[in-house]
């Protein structure tokens, strides 16, 4: 999930995956504890959305991190710890994507 080392820039973690249909409540409850997670440790907290006409596809937006390393490793751990992969489609991932101001 590591996007880079050497940050030099405030940048924004967006952060997508396909949700089990069957699981997607506890899939909710689960991200909401994951960004109450990141928010304690880090200060920031995410926003969850879905896309239009695809309700299992979702998206954590973590934006203006200015410390990305740290943030980066306590998005890790929340989501080992809350064991998020398991509500995923069964053969897929997390995909991050950070970006910076251009």
């Amino acid at each position: 999930m590591r996007c880079r080392d050497n940050w030099q820039t405030v940048v924004s973690f967006y952060v997508y995956y396909r949700v089990a249909a069957e699981r997607a409540v506890l899939a909710r409850r689960q991200i909401d504890r994951l960004q109450d997670r990141v928010a304690e440790s880090t200060g920031r907290r995410g926003r969850l959305m879905t896309k239009v006409g695809e309700p299992t596809l979702w998206m954590e937006i973590y934006e203006d991190i200015p410390d990305a390393p740290p943030f980066e490793h306590a998005l890790q751990a929340a989501v080992r710890e809350l064991r998020v992969d398991e509500l995923l489609v069964a053969g897929t991932e997390r995909h991050v994507e950070c970006f910076e101001c251009a």
